[in-house]
């Protein structure tokens, strides 16, 4: 968390506002954050470049300067891009980790409670190599049902697994595995080579489903997720699965099971219509 929608809502809401702003001065305050390069490299490198695209690569929001390098954030747990015009509010400013000033006079802060995710800058061979070995986009054409079901049928590892492998299908994490298994009445703990193809069908288009309601209601926020103006993204109301371990299953009425024995991640399901 962030995962696809959550990342996918702030490099639009970014590209929108800030594409063409050119990079006045950067002040760094945790420079943990940081990796493969240390603060007076970052500082000297982006200072005076100018912002030409926002975008999202699996779970990383991605902004190309006009040199040819790019700022890679990957926000995991806690992580945040916000957008200020003065100071962030109280419950947000001890947090920030490092911020880009702009020659509109706005700020862009990287926020990180817990300090779990990372900025980094890539030039452009380095980010190819980088983003190579990501898998597939889950919202992409060539994310089909054939190309899904080869995956699947490759596998002798657990349904939920496939679909959180990063370098299988990129972008998709605990909350919308678990709610695309739900959605497609499958066990998660399925092995995923024994779907069959009407399955494997069912999982494609609740996979597709899940991630393109969610964007369009801005993501998903429990505690920490913020877009870029701070606010809280709205498809936890829609949840079915994720977060809902022991109340009724919304399809059949039955109690939802929470168990943590695929990879030690909270999993909801229903042993009632989820085979």
């Amino acid at each position: 968390m962030p995962e696809l929608p959550e990342t996918e809502t702030i490099a639009r809401d970014l590209d929108r506002e800030i594409r063409g702003r050119s990079i006045v001065a950067v002040a760094i305050d945790r420079a943990d954050v940081l990796r493969e390069l240390t603060a007076t490299d970052l500082i000297r490198a982006v200072t005076g470049a100018m912002i030409t695209r926002c975008w999202r690569r699996a779970k990383l929001v991605v902004l190309d300067l006009s040199t040819g390098a790019h700022i890679v954030v990957q926000p995991r747990f806690t992580g945040a891009l916000l957008l200020s015009r003065g100071p962030l509010p109280e419950r947000e400013a001890p947090y920030s980790t490092l911020h880009l000033s702009l020659d509109d006079g706005r700020d862009l802060h990287y926020r990180d409670i817990r300090r779990l995710g990372t900025v980094t800058l890539m030039g452009a061979d380095r980010f190819r190599e980088y983003a190579a070995a990501l898998g597939i986009e889950p919202l992409d054409l060539a994310f089909d049902l054939s190309h899904l079901s080869g995956l699947l049928r490759g596998s002798r590892q657990a349904v939920k697994k496939v679909l959180m492998d990063q370098r299988l299908v990129a972008g998709i994490g605990n909350i919308y595995a678990n709610e695309a298994c739900w959605r497609a009445g499958v066990d998660p703990s399925r092995v995923a080579r024994d779907l069959t193809g009407e399955e494997a069908a069912a999982l494609h288009g609740a996979i597709v489903g899940v991630l393109t309601e969610s964007i369009a209601a801005r993501g998903t926020s429990f505690r920490d997720y913020r877009d870029v103006w701070g606010e809280r993204g709205g498809f936890q109301r829609s949840l079915a699965a994720y977060g809902r371990g022991g109340q009724p299953c919304r399809r059949c009425g039955a109690r939802l099971v929470e168990t943590h024995a695929i990879d030690g991640r909270s999993t909801v399901l229903c042993a009632g219509c989820q085979r």
